[in-house]
């Protein structure tokens, strides 16, 4: 899938349509393949259940296409052969890799016929440490970060049925970005299984496309790049027009706004020969599909010739460029900005082959400064694409971090890796004053600070004498303005600086709505709250409760109510103002930790709780003695389950308390233990990995408790009455 010939490297993901909303209740209780039968429930209430375990180091083996060998950790898979796909069915297992819904709403939408950018992420065989689907302690990871750009993302990978691991899904949706896995077949292989199922009658070619399909639909990620790299017979290029339409019209049926996309390879007299470009030899295939994805050794006279191949489907035609300029390219590495030059002069889509090659290739060190780079220089060639839904919530986390840090509280030190984790990207780049003021503002992610999460947004600017304030675009919004919205915003200023920070919201049809003639809600100043709710619920209560207040870590938190009627909110801009009185060049350092744009009435529907926690597929380890003369620890690895509707939650947070005896350690009569976070979720389902517990003593039953936490969409922390429970009581085998 490189220039003309050349082969490259790798990557996998993958969506699907829905996995039972939560996993039934039924299924949660029943028997886990791959395990024991779950531990015997002792008791059970409304809050907690409680199972109980006798300690044994011969645990049933975990299917190891869905576990790391080493570890039993959860990882993301492909499937390798013909046989692998059409053997595949939905197995409980395959729970961990699902996506947490389809892709947000954007704006325009992916059928406009607006020109796309498509980022094709290949990288060095794929599946990375980006397979781990709970994460991993990767230092220095590949991230990406630059969504408002792009519309399509491929994981590419050499292996047969490439499904894109979980976490690049779960980010890409969150920004409204679909995801495609690649079919791919090469070499002498390639043609042996390409004769199985396409030379045949249509009973073979419809049984493989129904796979695929069923695969994007259980994953929830959005459809395929076919490649077939690899000469074709008369009789098995003839079927291929067919197993394209009858696979894109079978996932247009299953996988809303799905696509399924070729590449520019075989021709219609089967041999493989790259055309460079749309013409009469590959005409058939993006006929009989969504789209038609073309090798990278162009010219602009191939440009010029596809216009009257595409008529009206420009759009659908991706021009391929290889971010590595290998072969007989326009421009590739950091002139890449002259391939999409002529690309949109002549109005067609565009497809990034390994934009990764800022990691691959240079220094780890300057990661970020050489992506930001990288993309920069292609900005004004790759229209944005806007939010539209309600709500938005950011704390601008990348999905990494050195240090864990939850609402300014640091909750763990060491390096980290969830793309689960990422969250909604800001519109990241330089921006001027216009005309001859020397105004800027310049943004970053930044690993050096978190309000919560990994990550914070860090914004520098100077503020010239002769104007009294700057400000940036964050974000682009088309979102119809509800009644009542609440704002937040999170930051703080580095140094001495006075400057005023504020938030900016531009509309459709009202102008500018600047905070000062939005009421603020603060919990020290006069704060007027909304008129329905004098009695502020729950979730309002949490959501104001830090209004106005300066918080720990130097942050701090301003609040907002904007009443809006008949207005489109289009954009969410950050103003920085100089102090009053002051007549010289203001240089600042801003740190935004959160975002917040909050429906009101979203904010009046009750609490969900976290129901029906059990533990299964439990595995003991002896731990090294920590002294000569104490017993040997444990380490317990085991698999949470619950029950909660995924279209109300962010993520989970799941936690433990250990102890000993019947007594709850998280709820001790004396001093209840604090929970320990173990990781994140982002479906029912979580996988602990050796965690260090305490031998039971004899006679005595050693004690765990495992904690559920659900953070809304609205992005608050709910009470800890509402988490989900379960214990685990152990002992040693009876002599």
């Amino acid at each position: 899938m490189e220039a003309a010939g050349a082969r490259a490297r790798a990557a996998a993901r993958r969506r699907g349509r829905r996995l039972r909303a939560p996993a039934t209740l039924k299924e949660q209780r029943d028997p886990q393949p791959g395990g024991r039968l779950p531990q015997r429930r002792i008791e059970e209430d409304q809050e907690e259940a409680v199972f109980r375990e006798v300690v044994s180091f011969t645990p049933d083996p975990l299917p190891v296409r869905y576990y790391d060998k080493d570890t039993t950790k959860p990882i993301s898979f492909y499937l390798s052969s013909l046989e692998e796909l059409l053997a595949w069915t939905p197995n409980v297992e395959d729970g961990f890799n699902v996506a947490l819904g389809p892709p947000e709403c954007r704006q325009p939408p992916l059928s406009s016929r607006r020109p796309r950018t498509l980022m094709c992420h290949d990288m060095m065989g794929g599946y990375l440490d980006d397979k781990f689907i709970q994460g991993s302690a990767a230092q220095n990871p590949y991230s990406f970060y630059h969504w408002q750009y792009i519309d399509i993302f491929v994981y590419f990978s050499h292996h047969m049925v490439t499904i894109p691991p979980v976490g690049w899904t779960n980010a890409a949706h969150r920004h409204g970005v679909c995801v495609l896995g690649t079919f791919i077949t090469e070499w002498k292989e390639g043609e042996r299984l390409c004769e199985a199922f396409l030379a045949g009658d249509e009973r073979s070619y419809q049984a493989v496309a129904r796979q695929l399909v069923l695969i994007a639909q259980f994953f929830r990620f959005d459809g395929w790049l076919i490649n077939i790299e690899n000469s074709l017979s008369l009789a098995a290029v003839g079927n291929v027009p067919h197993f394209l339409r009858y696979l894109t019209t079978q996932l247009h049926q299953q996988v809303p706004r799905g696509l399924v996309l070729w590449y520019d390879s075989v021709v219609s007299s089967g041999q493989l020969t790259w055309q460079d470009e749309l013409n009469e030899h590959n005409r058939v295939f993006f006929d009989s599909c969504d789209g038609f994805f073309t090798n990278y050794n162009w010219r602009e006279e191939h440009l010029e010739r596809m216009l009257g191949q595409a008529g009206e489907r420009l759009a659908d035609v991706y021009v391929g460029v290889d971010v590595f300029a290998r072969g007989n390219v326009v421009g590739g590495r950091f002139h890449t900005d002259k391939s999409l030059e002529l690309i949109r002069k002549h109005g067609f889509s565009v497809a990034l082959f390994a934009p990764g090659w800022v990691y691959e290739c240079l220094e780890k060190g300057d990661f970020f400064q050489n992506q930001d780079k990288f993309w920069s220089l292609l900005e004004r060639y790759l229209p944005t694409h806007s939010i539209c839904s309600l709500p938005f919530v950011t704390s601008f986390c990348l999905g990494m971090g050195t240090r864990r840090v939850c609402y300014g509280q640091e909750e763990a030190v060491g390096p980290w890796y969830h793309l689960s984790a990422q969250e909604i990207q800001p519109l990241f780049g330089e921006h001027r004053l216009e005309g001859d003021g020397r105004g800027w503002v310049k943004m970053h992610c930044c690993l050096e600070d978190a309000w919560n999460g990994g990550s914070s947004l860090l914004i520098r600017g100077l503020i010239p004498p002769e104007v009294g304030n700057v400000s940036v675009r964050l974000f682009s919004l088309q979102v119809p303005v509800p009644p009542k919205v609440f704002l937040s915003m999170v930051y703080k200023l580095e140094g001495p600086s006075a400057v005023g920070v504020a938030l900016e919201l531009t509309t459709g049809d009202a102008g500018s709505c600047h905070v000062g003639g939005i009421s603020s809600l603060s919990e020290t100043s006069s704060r007027r709250s909304p008129r329905p709710l004098r009695v502020p619920p729950t979730k309002l209560a949490k959501w104001v409760g830090r209004c106005g207040q300066q918080l720990s870590g130097g942050w701090v938190q301003r609040c907002y109510e904007v009443n809006l009627r008949g207005c489109l909110l289009q954009a969410l801009f950050v103003n920085f103002s100089r102090p009053p009185g002051s007549q010289e060049e203001e240089n600042f350092v801003c740190r935004l930790g959160e975002i917040q744009v909050v429906d009101a009435n979203s904010l009046l529907t009750p609490l969900p709780q976290v129901q029906a926690v059990t533990v299964s597929q439990v595995r003991w380890q002896p731990a090294a003695s920590e002294g000569e003369s104490g017993p040997a620890g444990l380490w317990l690895s085991c698999t949470l389950h619950w029950a909660y509707l995924l279209p109300h939650v962010r993520c989970f947070r799941i936690h433990c308390c250990r102890g000993s005896g019947g007594d709850s350690p998280c709820r001790g009569l004396s001093e209840p233990e604090k929970p320990t976070l173990l990781g994140l979720a982002f479906v029912n389902r979580y996988r602990i990995v050796d965690l260090a517990v305490a031998p039971a003593e004899p006679g005595r039953d050693g004690h765990v408790e495992f904690l559920v936490e659900p953070i809304p969409k609205e992005g608050f922390l709910v009470p800890r009455a509402e988490w989900g429970r379960a214990a685990m009581l152990y002992s040693t085998p009876r002599t």
